[in-house]
């Protein structure tokens, strides 16, 4: 009894995809040489004779087009420096998080300002912050308050941040979303 994997191995499914040397089965493509020349369009087979006198892989660079068009290349170099160039993009990115500030209407000012200058950290290390007030009981009569205390932290901060969404009601909650300012260079 015989049993076939489907995916055995990822690095060999992910090489059947690319389009390299004897994978290359189009009737006829155009070449461009390893110094970047135009040789001209030829079958794949000659195309693949031509690379091998270079020493070197052919590889489809565009499938699609009429004809397709291939060059001729180190393979595994050029595996390696899209390898190189993915780690780097993926290195530089940053993952933007959202911290949350819980206030309440009758908030003292030391306390306010306390979480003021949490907030400023988590801005200045390029996070956003989402503030809410939060309303018990028969303080939903005076949303007015929760929305003085909200304005006055915001003011606080104008410097380090700005305002990504106005406060607004939902629930129990009077919430708004502060995002740091973008620094010019």
């Amino acid at each position: 009894m015989i049993i076939i994997a489907d995916n055995y191995n990822k690095k060999n499914n992910d090489k059947a995809r690319e389009l390299v040397n004897e994978a290359i089965r189009f009737p006829q493509v155009r070449v461009i040489g390893p110094e970047g020349e135009q040789l001209g369009i030829m079958s794949s087979k000659e195309a693949l004779k031509v690379a091998s006198n270079y020493e070197l892989d052919l590889y489809c660079v565009s499938p699609s087009a009429q004809p397709p068009v291939c060059k001729i290349i180190n393979y595994s170099k050029f595996r390696f420096e899209q390898q190189k160039r993915a780690k780097e993009a993926k290195k530089n990115q940053k993952v933007v998080d959202t911290k949350e500030i819980q206030l309440t209407p009758q908030i003292g000012v030391h306390d306010l300002e306390t979480k003021a200058k949490n907030a400023s950290k988590f801005l200045s290390g390029g996070d956003k912050v989402k503030v809410g007030v939060r309303f018990r009981g028969r303080q939903m009569s005076h949303t007015d308050i929760g929305e003085e205390v909200l304005n006055k932290f915001i003011s606080m901060l104008s410097d380090v941040a700005t305002v990504e969404k106005a406060p607004s009601l939902d629930g129990r909650w009077l919430i708004a979303i502060l995002a740091p300012i973008k620094k010019s260079k």
